[in-house]
């Protein structure tokens, strides 16, 4: 018979931090264990799909999980229950499947509990209301799984030897890129034009007092002519109100948060990538603070809204309440989850005392969006007031607007504000007491040329938004998905510096006199984008010609809806994976037959001066310009990279023939050749045998010059002077430095970190010898140096260490047995 203290529940989660935090609501009685997420999977370097076999998948428990498993597997066989708990989505149900299965449970009798927030109560709530495994959730997890696998294990080798080694695809991770690729192109074959935008500034006098008003032209000019026009018709009228309009109109607030619209605001608000307000929303998902944070549903727990209710009566006032019940639009949408939402609209402050200030901020900011947002959606509208002017010229040739908007009443706007994906530019306007039949004087008109401006390149939160807007992916997979094509360098995340460009503008003064100027104004500077990479442009062509029903948008999100219909029972998982892996397979297999091997190259022209071709292509180590062909087995072609932000497709001929220019020499220097190139790891200056790295930011290897590259050379010497601190007659390359992370030895070009015990001042020459081969040579018995005698007395205590802990682990499992 077990005793009291033998007697207990095993309840099981993903992580240790959830485990942690419903042990404390469990209390007694609950062992309260993590799987670390999944504890099997499918094999990582096989397909790991029997096709023959019904196409049944091979799962294997991987090397770093099996001591889990082994202890999960001992505690379940020894628990009155087993209560598996991981997260309610599709995921967390395979989670469950895959423990109940390695672990040996009866599926129809284990306890399946679920929760979207990490409270006592709802913790209770789930252990009074059971259920078993889903098996529909499971098999759209095993589906998507598959589905993945084979898009990923059939198309990756076809783009190694087809495009380039290393490369990877992916069911919604290519259909991604081709979002950015698509969306660069068109910024690229974007003509920009111009017209002008007319501001006239106003004047009129009352009781002494002097009273400004700016307002807008009604219309556009399209040319120099019309603007010219303008101002001298302006120059000889006066200027009139003819109007005065107020509408009053209202404001309402956005839904509560689902997953995308957080990734969306958090990054607008405070720059924050896709995944980091992820991992945030996680770990306060995890400690109890908000609800679960992988959801596209906006509607709110009857309870919850009674929480809201009360806060905003008590603190705000019944005339700031209004109950409202948002309906989900997003396309696809999956289980009927909770917005994300705080547990507590109470709780303002949150435990963050074990992490470090800059994160905590992080974790209040993001907790801080979620409360107030969802708070605000059930608050009543803004009501605003909109008041506009309408001035005339006497001649009726011209018309201006000037707009205020008042806030009446805030409402829900007295906590929250919904950021937008483009800064305003707009002003604020705050309009002095006009009269109808006002009569105004003229300060100035400014007519000022703008540029449209080319369509915006996708951030992080925006690509998020258009793949929703797709239907492609789901909450669980936007932030992965965004990850992976980051990491496998499809796309970039940069922030680029804006460039010069020149605009007119034309000023009417109050005496009537137009002046023309011609102005410079900084365009372009994207903060946070989305770049494509050349390989992404070249691999998504591949893969748009030749598997055109991968990357179309609609069968990507059709996909999505049958996995949507496994979920529901509606359709069978094998079915699927069945229709889907025919014809995948297919044309793979002609992929590889009938298609050639592309680099995407482009030639550009001839070199004038050599008479040699020019062309751009993708090789093994990224984008390059390539001077002349391999026709001839004597004269090999010269190579070079292309800069940054220089891509294939819209590079010129005189731009890659600039790259051939280096290296270059810039003159003499110490009666040593001073040049100039772009090595590996960036550009830098070769004089007298040594290299001093250049800035990028600072200087341009294109067209530094000669003083500039000899005060590189003599500040890199003063840094190494002021780094310096021993040197050896011996051999004058070897130098003891201080380093970013120490003191290290510079020998036989070779670094030798230092052991923090070692007093580099007392080193001599023999000792640094020793170090060097310690590391790189063969070693030498009987060493008396005091490198020597440290490192001996090192290894002395690391091998009793390990003897130690060989000794402890031993004991350990003896106990464990026993």
């Amino acid at each position: 018979m077990k005793s009291k203290k033998d007697s207990f529940d095993l309840v099981i989660v993903e992580s240790p931090a959830k485990a942690n935090t419903i042990a404390r609501f469990l209390g007694d009685g609950y062992v309260v264990k993590s799987s670390l997420g999944h504890i099997r999977d499918l094999l990582p370097n096989k397909l790991s799909v029997d096709v023959e076999n019904d196409f049944a998948p091979i799962y294997e428990v991987p090397e770093g999980k099996k001591a889990v498993v082994a202890e999960l597997t001992k505690l379940a066989k020894r628990a009155n229950d087993v209560w598996l708990a991981s997260d309610e989505d599709r995921e967390g149900e395979a989670i469950s499947w895959h423990l109940a299965t390695v672990l040996g449970l009866d599926l129809s009798t284990t306890k399946r509990i679920v929760f979207h927030e990490i409270t006592k109560s709802a913790i209770e709530n789930a252990i009074k209301n059971p259920r078993t495994i889903n098996q529909n959730l499971v098999d759209a997890q095993q589906a998507r799984r598959l589905v993945d696998r084979f898009v990923g294990f059939e198309l990756s080798p076809v783009l190694w030897r087809k495009v380039q080694t290393r490369l990877s695809a992916g069911r919604v991770q290519s259909v991604a890129v081709r979002i950015i690729v698509e969306r660069e192109r068109e910024i690229e074959s974007f003509k920009p034009t111009s017209d002008y935008s007319t501001t006239g500034n106003f004047f009129f006098n009352r009781s002494k007092k002097r009273y400004s008003l700016k307002a807008q032209l009604t219309e556009r000019l399209r040319s120099q002519e019309e603007v010219k026009k303008l101002l001298r018709m302006c120059a000889e009228t006066s200027f009139v109100v003819s109007s005065i309009e107020k509408k009053p109109t209202k404001s309402s607030p956005t839904p509560p948060f689902t997953t995308s619209t957080l990734q969306q605001e958090a990054s607008r608000k405070f720059g924050f990538p896709v995944r980091k307000t992820m991992e945030i929303a996680q770990h306060l998902y995890e400690a109890g603070y908000i609800t679960y944070m992988r959801t596209d549903s906006v509607n709110l727990a009857d309870a919850a809204l009674g929480a809201i209710e009360d806060w905003v009566k008590e603190q705000m006032g019944d005339n700031y309440y209004k109950f409202r019940r948002f309906k989900t639009k997003a396309k696809g949408a999956q289980e009927a989850h909770e917005a994300i939402r705080p547990t507590d609209v109470f709780r303002v402050q949150l435990d963050l005392s074990s992490l470090d200030p800059k994160l905590a901020l992080d974790y209040t900011r993001l907790y801080d969006l979620i409360r107030k947002r969802t708070i605000a959606s059930q608050m009543v509208d803004a009501e605003i007031e909109v008041t506009t002017i309408h001035i005339d010229s006497e001649n009726k040739k011209a018309s201006f607007d000037a707009t205020e908007q008042v806030v009446v009443f805030d409402g829900y706007q007295k906590i929250y504000r919904e950021s937008t994906d483009e800064d305003s530019t707009e002003e604020s306007v705050s309009l002095p007491p006009l009269l109808e039949g006002e009569t105004l004087g003229v300060e100035s008109i400014i007519s000022r040329e703008k540029w449209k401006q080319h369509p915006p390149r996708y951030s992080e939160a925006s690509l998020v938004h258009k793949m929703e807007e797709l239907g492609i992916g789901r909450p669980s997979t936007y932030a992965p998905t965004i990850s992976t094509i980051c990491d496998r360098k499809f796309v970039v995340r940069e922030t680029r510096e804006g460039h010069e460009r020149s605009f007119k503008q034309y000023v009417l003064e109050g005496n009537g006199q137009i002046t023309e100027e011609d102005k410079i104004e900084i365009t372009g500077v994207e903060k946070q984008k989305l770049f494509p990479t050349d390989i992404a442009r070249i691999a998504n062509d591949y893969l748009k010609e030749n598997f055109p029903h991968i990357m179309d948008y609609d069968f990507t999100a059709n996909v999505e809806e049958k996995f949507d219909d496994v979920a529901e029972g509606k359709l069978d998982w094998h079915e699927l994976v069945r229709t889907f892996y025919g014809p995948l397979h297919e044309s793979v297999d002609d992929a590889l037959e009938n298609t050639l091997r592309t680099t995407g190259e482009r030639v550009l022209g001839v070199d004038p001066s050599t008479g040699k071709q020019v062309s751009v292509r993708v090789g093994r180590y990224g984008p390059m310009a390539q001077l002349g062909v391999n026709d001839d087995p004597n004269v090999k072609p010269q190579y070079t990279s292309l800069r940054k932000n220089q891509t294939i497709e819209t590079i010129t001929l005189e731009e890659a023939l600039k790259l051939f220019e280096l290296p270059r020499t810039l003159g003499e220097y110490e009666n040593s050749e001073v040049v100039v190139g772009v090595g590996r790891f960036g550009p830098y200056i070769r004089h007298n045998g040594k290299f001093v790295a250049l800035d990028k930011k600072v200087d341009d290897p294109y067209t530094i010059d000669i003083d500039t590259a000899i005060t590189r050379i003599i500040e890199k010497r003063q840094d190494e002077t002021n780094r310096l601190i021993k040197s050896f007659d011996e051999d004058p390359e070897a130098r003891i430095i201080r380093g970013r992370f120490g003191p290290y030895l510079s020998i036989k070009k070779k670094n030798v970190r230092l052991d923090k015990k070692i007093d580099p001042s007392k080193l001599t020459y023999n000792d640094c010898l020793e170090l060097y081969n310690e590391q790189f040579g063969k070693k030498k018995s009987g060493d008396d140096s005091e490198a020597g005698k440290i490192s001996r007395k090192k290894k002395t205590v690391t091998a009793k260490k390990t003897k130690t802990t060989s000794t402890s682990s031993s004991k350990s499992k003896v106990k464990e047995s026993q």
